[in-house]
């Protein structure tokens, strides 16, 4: 095995325009592979916001990222080393992963340690770029479905073109509930296509007042994938949601009063504004059991992945350039190295 590999790395804090660039580093030796951990060749990356929008926090950012830092957090490859204890995988299968996005290495390396909880086996045939878009955008759409849902429930997203909406749609469908999604004009037809039975143009409709027509006491869930428009929409369509609905703000906004504002509407009583329902503030944690049931669907041809553009290694800083732009209806992904 060379001892060499291609990687991009963030030299600093800063916008990756100005930091990011495609270095030789030493590839992980195996003598650093842990018992449950396994050595993968990273085939697709699919990029995500917080890739960019964390590393731009300046001296936030070095607080909570070790640098040089290779980003990117989603990936699918091929197994090439095992760790002593690993049993449900061998050198040649393919793998889905998630790695942390506080740690020096990510998906945008040939080749990656992955530990056991962050990863899940792929069936031959299943398309690899499909898989690695799967990552923190799936589990975040599962995470924030699955556990206040149940078959014949009706679930509100807000933004259902986005990564995580196009996700959102297809696994409320498959746990059996009725979806009602918000998005633009020119993706109806897109989130109609994926499942969703009722679509809100918020380019020609008031989404608030839309939910309010629906009288009172509709949904179990309200999942924000916005968290900004509408403004406050948790307590404005809090009427939406049955007694014992929740509301799950995924996004936090695009500024930091955007995250104030939901802080305070965590901690706000209703007779002051605030909302009567559980709000739960989310954050994506890898989960050895979700990943197996997303895989599970991915294998069985039930989950897909909407997939914008791909990119070549090489073109990391365009595919970021693509995603800053914000109005992808979906995920982009970057191939690390050949599918041989």
């Amino acid at each position: 095995m060379a001892a060499d590999m291609k990687a991009w790395q963030l030299s600093g804090p800063g916008e990756v325009q100005d930091k990011l660039k495609l270095n030789t580093v030493a590839r992980p030796a195996p003598a650093s592979l842990g018992a449950h951990d396994i050595l993968v060749r990273v085939v697709s990356a699919a990029i995500n916001p917080a890739d960019y929008k964390v590393p731009a926090m300046g001296i936030g950012a070095r607080a909570i990222l070790p640098f040089p830092k290779t980003p990117g957090m989603d990936l699918s490859g091929e197994v090439v080393l095992t760790g002593s204890d690993v049993t449900d995988v061998t050198a040649g299968d393919h793998i889905m992963a998630r790695t942390s996005p506080l740690k020096r290495p990510g998906a945008l390396s040939e080749y990656l340690i992955v530990p056991h909880d962050d990863y899940a086996k792929l069936s031959p045939g299943v398309d690899l770029d499909a898989a690695a878009a799967i990552g923190t955008a799936g589990l975040t759409a599962y995470q924030t479905i699955k556990p206040y849902v149940k078959p014949g429930d009706k679930v509100f997203i807000n933004g259902g073109s986005g990564g995580v909406g196009t996700f959102g749609i297809q696994i409320a469908k498959l746990l059996g509930c009725h979806v009602t999604v918000s998005c633009s004009t020119a993706k109806v037809q897109h989130c109609r296509s994926l499942g969703a039975d009722q679509v809100i143009d918020y380019k020609t409709t008031s989404v608030v007042d839309e939910l309010r027509g629906g009288g009172e006491g509709k949904f179990s869930l309200i999942a924000d994938n916005v968290g900004y428009d509408p403004v406050n929409l948790y307590s404005r369509a809090g009427h939406a949601l049955l007694p014992g609905g929740v509301f799950v703000a995924v996004a936090a906004g695009k500024h930091m009063g955007h995250a104030a504002l939901a802080l305070a509407n965590l901690v706000r009583p209703s007779f002051l504004g605030g909302g009567t329902n559980k709000m739960v503030l989310y954050l994506t944690s890898s989960n050895r059991d979700d990943w197996h049931a997303l895989a599970a669907w991915l294998n069985e041809g039930k989950l897909t992945s909407v997939i914008e553009r791909t990119f070549a290694l090489e073109d990391a800083l365009e595919a970021f350039a693509l995603l800053q732009k914000g109005s992808t209806a979906g995920k982009i992904v970057i191939h690390v190295s050949g599918k041989q």
